[in-house]
């Protein structure tokens, strides 16, 4: 499961770059040179499309390196407290019983 997700954020990432890359940061990118063939077939904002799809690649692009982290996050090592270093009498306060 763990390399299907990094084949996937790996496809993803490519995409967004060819998106990024055809865009021009004055709106214009290859989206200008095909005006009059996106007027003929119907499809009119073409900036819009690779706006749109900017937002998606980057957000999903987002949910799977954080899916990935999940995944893969410490498998191997432990984190955390070592229990072995705590002395075996001591009993936190919230536990202790109440003496009357």
């Amino acid at each position: 499961m763990g390399y299907f997700l990094m084949a996937v954020i790996l496809v993803v990432c490519f995409l967004l770059g060819a998106v990024i890359l055809v865009q021009n940061p004055k709106g214009g990118g290859l989206a200008t040179g095909f005006q009059g063939a996106s007027q003929f077939g119907g499809v009119q904002k073409t900036t819009d499309f690779l706006v749109k799809a900017t937002w998606v690649l980057t957000s999903t692009l987002f949910v799977l390196c954080i899916a990935a982290g999940i995944f893969f996050g410490n498998m191997n090592e432990d984190v955390g407290i070592d229990e072995s270093i705590l002395p075996a009498t001591a009993m936190p306060a919230a536990a202790a019983p109440l003496s009357e």
